[in-house]
């Protein structure tokens, strides 16, 4: 009800439930939260005193004063000698972060204290020095043609070394006239598209888990996605033959499944290869974490299976940064044509960076470079999983035998409370849910979270993970 009362610091309307099964405090403390939450009262602001919102409400001032320490012990309010009663200045983080786009976003437009999202990794070990080094030694090298317009493959410097590093490293059977360096993996994405429409594709079959950042990508280049199963096996490939839309090619992350960090069985991998040939069509290899494992031999590259049916695409912003923009297609030599003419004849990879990471991989900085930061990422998997062990038991990590991130079973019917939960104490994190295909088979989903534990930069690293306890059951 509004407060008419000069002593009090303002106007509360308040919903409050008189129920006198459920009490009157836990009815204050419920309708006082729910405003905190919804956003009618805002950071910062003071509310009135225990006697002045007493006297408005007809309730004893004891009652009100009880109300007013929940929240306080709960995180919602704070309570200084001097300053009144306030709703907590907190930092408020969207369900799912500002790493990844996504369909659902929050209007708010504060930081998270801790930015546990996926698919980012930590920015300040990034290896500026290393890096400087080589761009020196690559630009006094470089010879003047390489700063025209060049080649809309990408410079053959940093091609040549890319089929190096890929064919030892992973597996990938590369050519360089067949590497196509791109301005992220997204916008390899879209060129394939664009490709793959022109070739009459209609129809992409992609994993029931993954980034709608991607899905939207395929349905601006004019392509409808349809989505497979996935479990513990990785992708159902063999629902292939059965999907929606009949699909002429598929979309896979099949040495650690994004998401749910699954990497892909051998029969399936096989299995996709073998719908390929059989119906011409195009399996589309994100190598997802392919560089980050730590209690798995290494999972080789599916192109090598058949380098005519399978596009391999990797990124440099796992292993470095995703600000430089840097990723690259390895092309089957019948889609290589479309997809360079889908390029409008240009490259947008700056030329420096170019050369500089093609110096970066042929003098051994980007090996040496992975090796360590897998170190650093291993220590706080351990340390994450450790954690969650003593700390909230009934999160269960999985999926974390490689990559940057680990999902988090719940308790059935919890996710949504918990994100709340973490919103409320400054982490930016994704409940599984937001990553489900919109055409998924109906049924229940699991609940979890998707916790990113790349990002945060090593002294903050501890007090995420104690946020993130706090948060879980």
């Amino acid at each position: 009800m509004p407060n008419q009362r000069a002593t009090s610091a303002l106007d509360l309307h308040l919903h409050l439930d008189r129920n006198a099964r459920t009490g009157l405090r836990r009815g204050l403390t419920t309708a006082l939260r729910e405003a905190v939450r919804t956003g009618r009262l805002t950071p910062g602001t003071r509310l009135p005193s225990s006697r002045a919102l007493a006297a408005d409400l007809g309730l004893a001032r004891n009652t009100v004063a009880e109300a007013y320490a929940d929240l306080v012990a709960e995180g919602w309010l704070t309570a200084r000698q001097g300053s009144g009663t306030r709703v907590a200045d907190r930092p408020v983080a969207a369900p799912r972060g500002t790493g990844t786009p996504s369909r659902a976003r929050s209007g708010s437009t504060s930081r998270p204290a801790y930015d546990l999202t996926p698919g980012t990794p930590d920015l300040a070990s990034f290896p500026r020095a290393e890096w400087l080094r080589a761009a020196r030694r690559a630009l006094a090298r470089a010879p003047h043609e390489a700063l025209g317009y060049g080649d809309p493959r990408g410079r053959p410097e940093l091609r040549a070394a890319l089929a190096g590093y890929l064919a030892r490293s992973r597996g990938v059977r590369a050519d360089p006239e067949r590497i196509l360096v791109c301005a992220g993996f997204t916008h390899g994405l879209s060129l394939l598209g664009t490709a793959l429409r022109e070739r009459g594709v209609r129809t992409v079959a992609v994993d029931e888990y993954g980034l709608d950042v991607h899905w939207d990508v395929l349905t601006r280049a004019g392509l409808r996605t349809t989505p497979l199963p996935v479990d513990a096996h990785g992708t159902r490939t063999t629902d292939l033959s059965t999907a929606r839309g009949g699909p002429g090619a598929v979309l896979l992350t099949p040495a650690h499944q994004f998401p749910l960090g699954v990497s892909l069985h051998p029969e399936r991998r096989a299995a996709v290869v073998d719908w390929a040939r059989r119906t011409g069509g195009w399996v589309l290899e994100d190598d997802y974490d392919g560089e980050f494992r730590y209690d798995r031999q290494p999972v080789g590259a599916l192109q090598d299976l058949d380098p005519e049916r399978v596009v391999h695409l990797g990124t440099a912003s796992k292993a470095l940064a995703p600000g430089l923009r840097l990723a690259w297609m390895v092309l089957p030599p019948a889609l290589a044509g479309q997809v360079l003419e889908a390029t409008g004849g240009h490259n947008p990879c700056g030329v420096l960076d170019q050369l500089t990471l093609a110096e970066f991989l042929a003098s051994g900085a980007y090996d040496r470079h992975v090796r360590a930061s897998r170190l650093r990422y291993r220590r706080r998997r351990d340390q994450l999983v450790a954690a969650l062990a003593a700390r909230a038991p009934e999160a269960r990590p999985t999926g974390i035998a490689a990559g940057l991130h680990a999902v988090l079973r719940l308790p059935p019917g919890t996710e949504q409370s918990v994100v709340r939960a973490a919103v409320w104490q400054g982490l930016a994190l994704h409940g599984l849910a937001a990553h489900r295909h919109p055409e998924a088979a109906p049924g229940p989903a699991a609940d979890a979270l998707v916790v990113g534990y790349g990002t945060p930069p090593d002294h903050a690293w501890s007090g995420a993970l104690d946020a993130l306890c706090r948060a879980v059951p």
